[in-house]
């Protein structure tokens, strides 16, 4: 079996598995995996596969999917060092990929060494950043030079941590400047305001579903430039807003009320029964009240209806 194949075959088992025992044991085969070239990433589309388990719901899954990502982007920048010669590249021979030895390892970490200046790591971190420039690709193509930068903006968002090729993220690109310019009539304040908050949504270091997401189409760009930053936030944001505006309506709502003193509740926390509590209508008239509720001894809060 080719590299390749081996490859969309594992991608094939990561996507149909039913657990999330199965996803972690589909990912460490993944991880183990030795010969991986950015070529054989790219025509197996494992780096948009695993690149969308980094927002993934479970912490191990999305923390394995960082790890592999990271590990994949250092062979590729490994083998572009070395010019292609790397002793993994096994992409020509068509020989099946290798799981990983301690033995292997140990032999190419001092080749890595040795290739770099003396400053690896500043070189390995600028590294990790793709940009247009970095794929050798010219943006100077729409004939106005505003609309040229907008374009390579988006393409640097979407470009930020793929494994996608360098034609279907420009593709995307397009697609998303030219939708851009027409929803706001050409290039204005709006277009511009618009192409910065897609940039920065984009290309959120913390939000890499979003990314991928985009650039293997599971969101259309049409949908896409009809989001608000709040629509784009990734599932952590979008938990800690929906927290922070919790607390701000516990705090505000009925905050000019007297509030009773009662040994009625009992507080989670502390398990003391020295509360205080208020009551607020923050629904419809036909719905019960809310009460707000306030442990005297830990400051704990809680509501109910």
């Amino acid at each position: 079996m080719s590299p390749v194949s081996e490859l969309r075959s594992l991608v094939k088992q990561l996507q149909s598995s039913p657990t999330e025992q199965d996803v972690l044991a589909t990912l460490q085969t993944l991880k183990d995996l030795t010969g991986v070239t950015e070529a054989i990433l790219r025509e197996s589309k494992a780096g948009l596969a695993v690149g969308k388990l980094r927002s993934h719901a479970s912490r191990v899954v999305s923390d394995l999917a960082k790890e592999i990502v990271k590990k994949w982007k250092q062979q590729v920048e490994h083998e572009k060092q070395t010019g292609g010669k790397s002793p993994t590249t096994n992409a020509s021979s068509r020989q099946p990929l290798r799981k990983q030895s301690t033995a292997s390892a140990q032999v190419t970490t001092p080749t890595t060494a040795s290739s770099t200046s003396a400053k690896p790591s500043a070189a390995g971190a600028k590294s990790d950043v793709r940009t247009a420039k970095s794929d050798g690709i010219s943006l100077k193509m729409l004939s106005d030079a505003t609309r040229d930068k907008c374009l390579e903006l988006i393409y640097d968002a979407l470009a930020f941590d793929s494994g996608a090729p360098a034609e279907q993220i420009l593709s995307k690109a397009k697609a998303i400047e030219s939708t851009v310019l027409n929803d706001n009539d050409g290039v204005t304040v709006a277009y511009k305001s618009k192409i910065r908050t897609l940039f920065v949504n984009l290309k959120d270091k913390n939000n890499p579903g979003l990314r991928e997401s985009v650039v293997s189409g599971d969101i259309p760009v049409a949908r896409l430039c009809k989001m608000t930053s709040s629509d784009m936030a990734s599932e952590e944001r979008k938990a800690a807003d929906q927290k922070i505006q919790e607390e701000n309506l516990f705090k505000t709502l009925g905050a000019g009320e007297s509030q009773a003193e009662t040994d009625a509740f009992q507080c989670g926390r502390c398990k003391q029964r020295k509360c205080r509590y208020r009551q607020a209508q923050t629904r419809s008239a036909d719905e019960p009240m809310t009460t707000f509720v306030t442990c005297t001894v830990c400051n704990n809060r809680w509501k109910f209806s």
